[in-house]
């Protein structure tokens, strides 16, 4: 007869594979949106990185494709936000969920509300003198989004800094920084080429933030195979 004491087989945790999976979604989203926003811009006629944001190939032939990606992006964000909301300790848990959630509806707003042409984009047609509603709302989500992800990058880096993760910490915070100042700079000088460039500065930042972060949570989540 054997006398060796057998091994426990390791249990699964749905809940917390559940939550791993939702903050997996946070490093895809920002990859995703930036890739299927530039595929795009290589091919719609009239479309020059250097002069335009990417929020107005949704005036151009092929704008259903940026709205769908804005939706899509939005939908990975809320995933993202419910991933960390299950995951930090309360009331972090509930400022990281609604900040980022706000970014993600944000993201719908914006494909539901394009915004005005301008910079000679779509191809023949006129610049708008006046903003309209649409424009005006467009901006607005976007005011919204960055200002909702740069305080939601404190919050996190904050709960970065607490688990020790200070270099985390660091970088959350500097990149709620420019966020803010990259969007502020981009919506102030938006008829300049330097304006457009500051906007992207914010774009990527955000979410290269919210991939990393993500990535960070996601590998300190408790295993669900144990």
């Amino acid at each position: 007869m054997s006398t060796t004491a057998e091994s426990p087989l390791p249990t699964f945790d749905r809940g917390r594979a559940v939550t791993k999976s939702l903050l997996g979604w946070g490093v895809v989203a920002g990859p995703f949106y930036l890739v299927i926003g530039l595929a795009q811009a290589l091919f719609v006629p009239g479309f020059d990185l250097s002069q335009h944001a990417l929020s107005l190939l949704l005036l151009g032939p092929l704008g259903w494709i940026q709205a769908a990606n804005l939706v899509l992006s939005g939908i990975m964000v809320l995933a993202a936000a419910t991933g960390f909301a299950r995951l930090l300790p309360a009331p972090r848990r509930t400022w990281a969920a609604v900040l980022l959630g706000l970014y993600g509806a944000s993201l719908f707003a914006a494909a539901l509300f394009p915004p005005d042409p301008m910079r000679g984009f779509p191809v023949g047609a006129a610049g708008a003198t006046t903003a309209s509603m649409s424009g005006l709302l467009h901006l607005a989500a976007g005011a919204i989004g960055f200002v909702s992800l740069a305080v939601a990058a404190v919050v996190i880096g904050a709960w970065f800094r607490h688990e020790g993760r200070r270099g985390l910490a660091v970088a959350s915070w500097i990149a709620a920084a420019v966020i803010v100042l990259g969007f502020m700079g981009g919506a102030a000088l938006s008829a300049t080429s330097a304006g457009v460039g500051m906007l992207w500065l914010a774009v990527v930042t955000g979410w290269a933030w919210l991939a990393a972060a993500s990535l960070a949570a996601y590998r300190m989540a408790p295993r669900p195979d144990c």
